[in-house]
């Protein structure tokens, strides 16, 4: 007994619908997480060939702690921020995967029975307009996945750059400590002198009042770096995406290499071509310029093409069809789309020559202020020793009774505190450097 025509065709579209069923996507639920992800650094584990900074190689963990470009490569791998970052450029590809596909074609079906026949109609459509267009929402996409991906690298040097700068204050923090701590039991030793002249008769109250007062500057000033020092640690601890209660050890220079005046205006020269940003902003130009072709290409008339199939119930008749439906342009034209996607280039453009502008200023103007510390630092550099040499005169004087003890802990205050100033400017000026080399977009870290 043979089959109903009908039935011949419900069943057929009953196995095209399981078929296709069958390549679809499930869903899973993926619950939030409950705990914290900090790590510990002994039980930090990073793959050589990952631990690497933009612009620069893989290179092993320092066996003895961590130098700036060990604390900013971990930055840029560890940085909770970051991990959640960098799930967008799953968003960009899959972006550019849907942008790839090609448009499912429709199916139509029909059946009519009466007292006397049955009937039946099959079609089949498919969106060309969608295949022409799709060079363009190709191009588009693929732009966008690279805006993406150096929006990224974009972030992993601003993470970096705040890594380096902790960095350095840290390990200036760790100086200050010692020379703030000396100055402060200097002037205790010296008050407790006083406090024992003034009880023997020998100074009154009112000439003791400012080595009280310096002895307080020096305690507020030496508690407040403690408390700045461990800020400084939590901050960079939390950075690194480590517990906070890790062991932190820090090695190396505490100063990063200075660029030459040569070296500083080519790499500003070649600002656009190494910058991550203003490639990104580049890049999402080239999406734009993508997009407004796109829309372009929409004002021209969409094509759908048809295939049926069908069967006269009255006369038996079965017949085979071809069609094509066109959407005429005489109103609309896209004319609205096409408006606004090149607004929307206009103002990509300019903001691209407003960031441009601005990073050029910013690197000037950190150039310009590295300079200044340099010579700041040199400055007093060249007069520590000669400081230094007028602290031993002056305690030996001291020691031989020939100059009076207050003289001497002046002076050896003032060149404790310079020599803190020195500190404090090395640290200002690795941490200009540094940011001299985000800002011209060379490779991170000491070369």
């Amino acid at each position: 007994m043979s089959t109903p025509l009908s039935s011949r065709v419900a069943l057929g579209s009953l196995g095209l619908g399981v078929a296709l069923l069958a390549g679809c996507a499930n869903y899973h639920p993926l619950a939030l997480p409950t705990a914290p992800n900090l790590a510990a650094l002994p039980a930090l584990t990073v793959r050589a060939s990952r631990f690497a900074l933009p612009g620069r190689p893989p290179r092993p963990l320092p066996p003895n702690g961590l130098d700036e470009t060990a604390v900013m490569t971990l930055a840029v791998f560890n940085n909770p921020d970051l991990q959640a970052v960098r799930l967008q450029s799953g968003i960009a590809d899959a972006q550019l995967l849907q942008a790839g596909l090609l448009p499912d074609p429709v199916v139509g079906a029909g059946f009519a029975r009466s007292a006397l026949h049955n009937g039946f109609n099959l079609g089949l459509s498919q969106d060309l307009h969608a295949l022409f267009a799709r060079g363009a929402a190709l191009a588009a996409a693929r732009a966008h996945q690279r805006q993406v991906s150096l929006g990224l690298v974009w972030q992993e040097w601003q993470v970096a750059a705040r890594a380096s700068q902790l960095f350095f204050q840290t390990q200036a923090d760790s100086h200050l400590q010692p020379l703030l701590l000396a100055n402060r039991n200097l002037l205790a030793q010296r008050y407790q002198q006083d406090q024992a002249a003034l009880q023997a008769g020998n100074l009154t109250l009112g000439s003791i009042a400012p080595d009280l007062s310096a002895l307080t500057d020096a305690d507020a000033n030496l508690r407040q770096l403690q408390a700045d020092a461990d800020l400084t640690r939590r901050q960079l601890l939390e950075l690194l995406g480590l517990d906070p209660d890790a062991h932190l050890p820090l090695v190396g220079r505490d100063q990063s290499p200075a660029l030459s005046s040569r070296q500083f205006h080519q790499a500003l020269a070649a600002l656009p071509q190494r910058r991550a940003d203003l490639l990104a902003l580049a890049a999402g130009y080239q999406a734009q310029e993508q997009a407004l072709r796109q829309a372009i290409l929409a004002q021209f008339p969409a094509l759908t093409a048809t295939v049926s199939q069908a069967r006269d119930p009255v006369e038996g008749v079965n017949s085979v069809g071809v069609g094509v439906t066109l959407t005429l342009p005489l109103f609309n034209r896209n004319r609205g789309e096409i408006a606004l996607q090149r607004a929307t280039r206009a103002e990509l453009r300019q903001t691209y020559q407003a960031r441009l502008d601005q990073a050029v200023g910013d690197a000037e103007q950190v150039w310009a202020a590295a300079r200044i510390l340099r010579a700041q630092l040199g400055d007093l550099e060249r007069r520590l020793p000669a400081l230094g040499m007028m602290v031993a005169a002056a305690r030996q004087s001291v020691q031989s009774h020939n100059l009076e003890a207050g003289l001497y802990v002046n002076l050896e205050s003032t060149r404790l505190a310079r020599q803190a100033q020195a500190v404090r400017l090395r640290a200002a000026l690795a941490q200009a450097n540094s940011s001299l080399r985000i800002l011209l977009g060379l490779p991170l870290g000491a070369p």
